[in-house]
């Protein structure tokens, strides 16, 4: 199915997720003209890939061919399945293999064309494991408000993993949610919501929490979290960096006022790892600014086209 309207036509498909019970909507976003390259965006926990509209629009514009799902367990996916909590049983590496997935159908219909992929927040997570995984063949790779230890992952592990070996993977507890992301808010004066950490924005976390596709009500069962904290352990130091092909250029953007990424330290580390390995990355650190730098109105044009620059500077080396 092809839509358009703003210059911007799609197609909508699914496919069967790795987990092999969920059907994983996605979208393919084509540029009017003749494509440069792809890039394929991967949204963050709780949320889905319809809120990257207006960077999907810029880098159509750009003429790039821009790929998207909405994860197992988030966005339409979960919507039209009725399936928020359950990830699966298949593992970590579930949205990962999603990705690989989503990628190889694009590729079919656009062989040869320079390939990138852009993860933000978990889907910066998703990004880092997959290319370690998956990596032969990309172009680049675009880290926006990435995580380096994230506080409490490693204390949080075995306490889910005996919770699923007495067969409680499949229940739902929200305290251990709260235990990994609850302090989040804690460098804010006087937050007015749990999720202010998104954006200093007041306007942008109220969008956030009224968009039906969006989900941080429903929290995940414990294996699915389990599978979270444990992508989170998966892609720390320079064991993870190593398996990245060096090959692939990084550049890794995020807020200095950003939990998620340590304010600033836990980018760096990131970034460290991948130098310290012999990759070529560029960071940028954006000063007064909280998680999501791609949506914040005064900004969000600069972060754009940091990113275009990026991928511009690598099609025509």
């Amino acid at each position: 199915m092809s839509k358009g309207g703003v210059g911007l036509a799609f197609q909508e498909l699914s496919f069967q997720s790795f987990n092999g019970k969920d059907n994983v909507k996605a979208w393919i976003y084509t540029p009017i003209r003749k494509p440069r390259g792809i890039v394929q965006v991967v949204h963050g926990f709780g949320e889905h890939s319809r809120r990257y509209l207006h960077m999907i629009l810029k880098f159509t514009e750009a003429g790039f061919v821009v790929s998207a799902d909405d994860h197992v367990g988030h966005g339409k996916t979960a919507y039209d399945s009725g399936n928020w909590g359950d990830w699966g049983d298949k593992g970590y590496m579930t949205m990962a293999e999603d990705e690989h997935t989503l990628r190889k159908i694009v590729q079919e219909q656009y062989p040869d064309l320079p390939y990138f992929m852009f993860g933000h927040s978990m889907g910066s997570m998703i990004a880092r494991g997959y290319a370690a995984t998956h990596g032969a063949g990309l172009s680049g790779l675009i880290l926006c408000g990435t995580s380096g230890r994230f506080p409490n992952a490693s204390k949080l592990l075995p306490v889910l993993k005996n919770l699923i070996d007495e067969g409680k993977g499949q229940e739902t507890d929200p305290s251990y949610l709260e235990e990994l992301m609850g302090w989040m808010t804690e460098r804010i004066e006087q937050p007015k919501t749990p999720n202010d950490w998104i954006s200093s924005d007041p306007d942008i976390v109220a969008d956030h929490a009224n968009d039906p596709f969006n989900n941080f009500t429903t929290p995940p069962n414990i294996r699915s979290l389990y599978y979270f904290v444990q992508m989170m352990e998966m892609i720390v130091g320079t064991g993870w960096a190593e398996k990245v092909p060096v090959s692939i250029p990084v550049y890794n953007i995020a807020g200095d006022q950003d939990p998620v990424g340590q304010y600033g330290e836990g980018v760096y580390a990131v970034s460290n790892w991948l130098v310290q390995t012999g990759h070529h990355v560029k960071t940028k650190v954006y000063p007064g600014h909280r998680h999501e730098i791609h949506n914040d109105r005064d900004i969000r044009d600069e972060v754009e086209e940091g990113i275009i620059s990026f991928i511009n500077g690598i099609i025509v080396k």
